[in-house]
């Protein structure tokens, strides 16, 4: 990587961005970052500034291991580089590029706003919510619903290991709107009483199943047994190239968190943080790129990273 610009310093605004607003995304922080990483390169060729990138991106990755890191780097790395990148000019094609880069970050600005806006209508007045841990596409939803009159309550999950599922609770009561905690274990004795499950996804795969917090493909399969339905709602930089076919597919860069991963040799006697939700549970999802059924997922992967 570019000596401008040490690795430390590049860790250092990546976690400041994390910090100066709680609610960024940790993909959109990364996308921030990237973009502040292009402007300070000091590569002579767009075939060493793209190097040079792909070796920004892996930091942030072992900073942070979530899926959404991980895609979203990668798609703001095929963006800025879609246009033609032929010019004699390199201090042009470079402007073009932060331009691009610019523009993605707006375009991924918006994506909840949007994504609230399509999944609200779907909540009908009265509707009991059960959603999973902390998602703040959810809570945008949710906080959508809440302003358009709608009246309805939450179950949220506990969700342990880290119990992130208070602090949505917490937010949900700074909105008004009624909300109770449940234990993880009682998903099974509480979906008799819900109308639909809404939850958000770390990472939306090929065939249109979801990697998302430990927990959720349990709560799919109940909701699957209950007849309910099960919406998931996911920015589109959350969707990856991967085609899990079960648990073990999914890779473990993504399964554990990143000090996990740098400081534990025998990762089997480690708890995943994430679990694999395949599109045979899920009803449908929600993105900026619209409504989805699972199935049509691919296409919009394919025309993502083509």
């Amino acid at each position: 990587m570019d000596a401008t610009w040490p690795v430390t310093e590049l860790v250092d605004y990546f976690k400041t961005q994390m910090k100066q607003n709680e609610d960024v995304a940790s993909a959109v922080a990364a996308i921030r970052t990237l973009l502040e990483f292009l402007k300070r390169d000091k590569g002579e060729t767009i075939q060493g500034l793209r190097e040079n990138l792909k070796a920004a991106i892996k930091t942030l990755t072992s900073v942070d291991s979530s899926v959404a890191v991980s895609s979203g780097g990668e798609l703001f790395l095929r963006f800025i580089s879609l246009t033609s990148l032929e010019h004699p000019d390199f201090s042009k094609c470079k402007k073009t590029m932060i331009d691009r880069g610019e523009l993605y970050l707006e375009k991924i600005s918006v994506s909840r706003n949007k994504i609230a806006n399509l999944c609200h209508v779907f909540i009908k007045d009265g509707a009991k919510i059960l959603t999973h841990s902390s998602s703040r596409v959810v809570l945008r939803v949710l906080e959508r619903a809440a302003e358009a009159k709608k009246r309805f309550s939450v179950y949220v999950t506990e969700s342990q290991p880290d119990s992130a599922g208070l602090k949505s609770a917490e937010k949900l009561r700074e909105l008004n709107i009624p909300v109770t905690v449940i234990l993880d274990a009682s998903v099974g004795y509480i979906m008799e009483k819900v109308d639909l499950l809404l939850v958000g996804a770390e990472g939306v795969v090929e065939s249109g199943g979801i990697i998302n917090k430990i927990g959720t493909y349990q709560m799919a399969v109940c909701a699957k047994s209950h007849n309910k339905p099960f919406y998931v709602v996911a920015e589109s930089f959350k969707f990856v190239r991967l085609y899990p076919l079960n648990q073990q597919d999914v890779p473990d860069r993504f399964k554990y968190k990143a000090d996990t991963l740098k400081s534990v040799k025998n990762l089997a006697a480690e708890h995943p943080t994430v679990d694999y939700t395949p599109p045979s549970f899920i009803t449908l999802l929600f993105t900026d790129l619209g409504v989805l059924t699972p199935s049509a997922v691919s296409d919009e992967l394919i025309k993502l990273y083509l």
